[in-house]
């Protein structure tokens, strides 16, 4: 799918195991990184929800690692100020339902087109996106060069990531997932025999490190 006749050279969707797992801090890290080495980068968040109370949401830390306005990172008639999956939040706020579609179309990438470009689901790939929709439906509409998946390096992390691989390559795609073990710590044994267990049995990459992400993903 293009935008308004645009496509960033490499489109990086970025989704995860469930909420809270660190998808905004590692698209935000590897936004640093990127700019750091003078890569032109967007990120894109297509609807949040968070707490009321909170006065820094995803588009605020997304933009501050872009450059961005957190407006553009997100559009405004997408935030929802209630810890919900976003189509449900609209509801209890009494909003519109929305589609996938809708927020395929919104997207709107700078000029002239990022050299590499996020766009950050929300909750987890089968956590409700929209009325019609989760994050698979997203990746199907998007046809992202490149599908992140992040994940807890600890206890449970295997069978979340079986799960949400099955749920990804029943997507219509051809994006082969790359699964990120976020907060790996290379002391623990735990990490270690959860990365191996899954270098081995996996038909996939398994990283472990932001800067192994970077490598492959980084134009070359």
């Amino acid at each position: 799918m293009t935008f308004d006749g645009l496509r960033p050279q490499r489109l990086v969707v970025v989704v995860g195991t469930g909420t809270e797992i660190g998808k905004t801090y590692v698209t935000a890290r590897l936004l640093r990184d990127l700019r750091s080495k003078g890569i032109d980068v967007a990120a894109r968040k297509p609807a949040q929800s968070f707490g009321p109370e909170d006065q820094f949401t995803d588009a605020h830390f997304l933009a501050d690692a872009s450059g961005e306005s957190p407006n553009d990172v997100c559009p405004r008639h997408r935030w929802y100020p209630i810890p919900m999956a976003p189509p449900m939040a609209a509801d209890a706020l009494s909003r519109p339902q929305f589609t996938v579609e809708d927020l395929a179309s919104e997207i709107q990438w700078p000029l002239p087109a990022p050299a590499v470009a996020f766009v950050e689901s929300a909750g987890g790939v089968r956590s409700p996106l929209a009325a019609d929709g989760d994050s698979i439906s997203l990746i199907e509409v998007l046809q992202p060069d490149i599908v992140l998946l992040i994940a807890d390096a600890g206890l449970g992390t295997i069978n979340q990531i079986i799960l949400s691989l099955d749920a990804i390559n029943s997507g219509a795609h051809v994006a082969t997932p790359v699964v990120v073990l976020n907060r790996f710590d290379p002391a623990d044994d735990l990490h270690k025999r959860n990365r191996d267990w899954l270098t081995e049995h996996l038909e996939v990459e398994v990283l472990s490190s932001v800067q192994a992400v970077l490598a492959k993903i980084a134009p070359r």
